[in-house]
């Protein structure tokens, strides 16, 4: 869904022209990135969504910020995936609740970022929600991870198939990488990780990477969210 030229579309959402100019100005100096809007809260950010799709100019990614009025981040978000479900969303926010982390996640984001994160996490941000990776602040990480409590009954549920693909959504694999590496299709993939996602009590694929990590099942350094 990148421009022909393969460059990636970024919608900026902030309620602070500041942060939107300072994020605009940075995105324009990446040759791979390309700024299609920005909106000031989430009501905004859907109506311009709306003409974006109509002009054939719709983007690939959307910064999300969390605190705004009219309509929330989060709120915002479960609309974009439920509208657009091809459009990624990275939330972006000034502090680290777990709460805030979950609720973001739940709604759809694939990423999470502390807006005092660098140029370039913004940018590694930008590129992982394309590729269908996640990518979350190492904070935010951490107080998810501290959050998962699935009970040991639901590990010994998981069969030996779904064991080997959990390993494989912690190590940030998408559902055509995960059937690719089991040798089937795509939508067999997905199958086994939403039976996972139940077992576990888990809402989300981030999520269930954390928790993996978190139980021991994968080593911490194979993991990809940040």
């Amino acid at each position: 869904m990148t421009d022909s030229d393969g460059a990636v579309r970024v919608l900026l959402v902030d309620d602070h022209t500041v942060v939107r100019s300072g994020l605009s100005a940075f995105l324009s100096t990446e040759p791979a990135m390309r700024v299609v809007g920005e909106a000031g809260d989430g009501r905004t950010a859907l109506q311009q969504l709306a003409v974006l799709e109509r002009s054939g100019d719709l983007p690939d990614v959307v910064l999300m910020d969390l605190q705004m009025p009219v309509m929330d981040g989060v709120e915002a978000t479960r609309e974009v995936k439920r509208r657009w479900p091809d459009v990624e969303v990275v939330a972006v926010t000034s502090f680290v609740e777990e709460a805030k982390v979950r609720a973001a996640l739940e709604a759809g984001a694939t990423g999470y970022l502390l807006k005092d994160a660098d140029a370039e996490e913004v940018a590694g941000a930008i590129r992982a929600a394309v590729a269908g990776e996640m990518h979350l602040d190492p904070a935010a990480a951490k107080a998810l991870t501290a959050s998962l409590r699935a009970p040991r009954s639901a590990v010994d549920e998981l069969t030996a198939r779904e064991r080997e693909v959990l390993t494989l959504v912690a190590a940030g694999c998408s559902n055509r990488q995960i059937g690719r590496h089991l040798g089937t299709a795509e939508r067999t993939a997905r199958t086994h990780v939403s039976n996972i996602l139940a077992k576990l009590g888990l809402a989300s694929r981030t999520q269930a990477a954390l928790w993996a990590v978190k139980e021991g099942l994968v080593p911490a350094e194979g993991q990809q969210v940040g």
